[in-house]
Order: C-alpha cells, then sequence, then structure tokens
C-alpha cells in the first residue's frame, strides 16, 4: 500500500534514538523528506523539548528550509534507566518525568498545530509506553499516561481541521522481541515494528484520531474498556 507520504515533510523529536532512527529511516523509505532533531550531536537540527526558545527556532528553521510540515513524531524523553526507582513516588522526579516526556511533547506539538491547521492537514503521532497501564512506579505511569491525556484532548481540539494526534504505546523495544507474552507483562516490538506502526499514523490515507495504539501484545491480563 503506498501511504502517499512521498514528498511530505516530516519532524522526528528524538530521531537520533533507537526508536526515532528506525522511524526516520522507515519514512525516508516511503520517500518522506525526514527532518531529525535532538538536543545533542547528530541530528539535522537542534532541539530541547524543554526550552521554548528552541522549539520555535528548530521549526522556524525547519520551515524556511522546507516551506512546510506534514507530519510530527515525537520520540524524544529520558531513557526509563535515568528514573530512580528508589524515588518513584517522589513528586519532585515525577514533576521532572512528566516535563521530559508529556510537556516537551505538548510544547513540540502546539508549535506545529498552527502551521498544520493553516495547511488544512497534519499528522502527530507521540511515543508513550505501556508502563501508563501499570501500578508500581508512578514515575513512569503518571509520564506516559500523562503524554496519552495530553494526546487525545489535542486530537479532541483538533477534530475536523484535518489534524490528527495519536499515540504508539511500546511495550518492551528490542532488536531480539521475543513472540512470548508473560501474564501481567506487556509484549515486546523491534525498533522496526514500532517505526512501522508509526509511519503508517503519518499517512494522509487514514482518518485515525484520538487513538492510543499498543506496540507488542496490550499488557497482558488487563481490560481496556
Amino acid at each position: 500500500m503506498d501511504l502517499q507520504l512521498t514528498d511530505h515533510v516530516i519532524l522526528i523529536v528524538g530521531g537520533t534514538g533507537l526508536i526515532g532512527g528506525a522511524v526516520a529511516a522507515t519514512a525516508r523509505a516511503e520517500g518522506a523528506t525526514v527532518v531529525t532533531a535532538a538536543r545533542g550531536e547528530g541530528a539535522d537540527v537542534r532541539l530541547d523539548g524543554a526550552d521554548d526558545a528552541s522549539v520555535a527556532s528548530a521549526i522556524d528553521h525547519l520551515l524556511e528550509q522546507h516551506g512546510r510540515i506534514d507530519a510530527l513524531v515525537v520520540a524524544a524523553a529520558p531513557a526509563a534507566q535515568t528514573l530512580d526507582p528508589a524515588r518513584a513516588s517522589d513528586p519532585e522526579q515525577v514533576a521532572q518525568a512528566i516535563d521530559g516526556k508529556a510537556l516537551t511533547f505538548l510544547r513540540i506539538a502546539n508549535a506545529v498545530i498552527p502551521h498544520m491547521r493553516e495547511a488544512g492537514s497534519g499528522r502527530i503521532v507521540g511515543l508513550s509506553g505501556q508502563n501508563a497501564l501499570l501500578t508500581g512506579n508512578i514515575t513512569a505511569a503518571v509520564r506516559n499516561a500523562a503524554l496519552i491525556i495530553a494526546a487525545e484532548s489535542l486530537a479532541d481540539e483538533l477534530a475536523g481541521t484535518g489534524v490528527s494526534v495519536n499515540v504508539v504505546n511500546p511495550g518492551p523495544v528490542s532488536a531480539s522481541a521475543t513472540r512470548d507474552v508473560a501474564p501481567g507483562k506487556p509484549g515486546e516490538s523491534t525498533p522496526q515494528q514500532v517505526a512501522d506502526l508509526v509511519v503508517m499514523l503519518l499517512s494522509p490515507r487514514l482518518a485515525v484520531s484520538s487513538e492510543s495504539i499498543a506496540s507488542g501484545h496490550r499488557f497482558r491480563g488487563a481490560v481496556a474498556l
């Protein structure tokens, strides 16, 4: 199926990471013009999602270079391994984690939405995680759940504009992902499997919005209504 992404300009924040890199490569293979963004070296543009001025500067640079932005993927967030499990219920760590993931998504989405509204079309995908479904680590659960809630709220605000907002929720991501799914656990995915789902949601052929979609088996043993 042709996803009709040829010459579409796609900004991938966190585009040098494991998942973001796979999304970038997959989108390029579909004919898209991909711009990667990250705080560190190696990306096409520098973008610090915690800094409004940095976000605005990166978006301005993209528009100067390409004149349009058709899709946004936000795959940037501090790695789960950087969260201190001994401080899982510490309000300071929880607040920092929300800022680093959910509010980063919201800042960048808010920066591109006016341009997508004007064009009458656009696709936004955030990467959250199935930790949003699990208790036991308040920091991990709340930062992921907050992103999902923010994305679904934006999707409702944008209903009827041609701009869609969705979230992909991977379980554990590994190059050697297994098909086994243990009770009480989410299923695994490879980076490519996550990327394929994300890039599909960027297609103008799909009329999907306000969805939170698991990659890998959704947490086994829970009912989502």
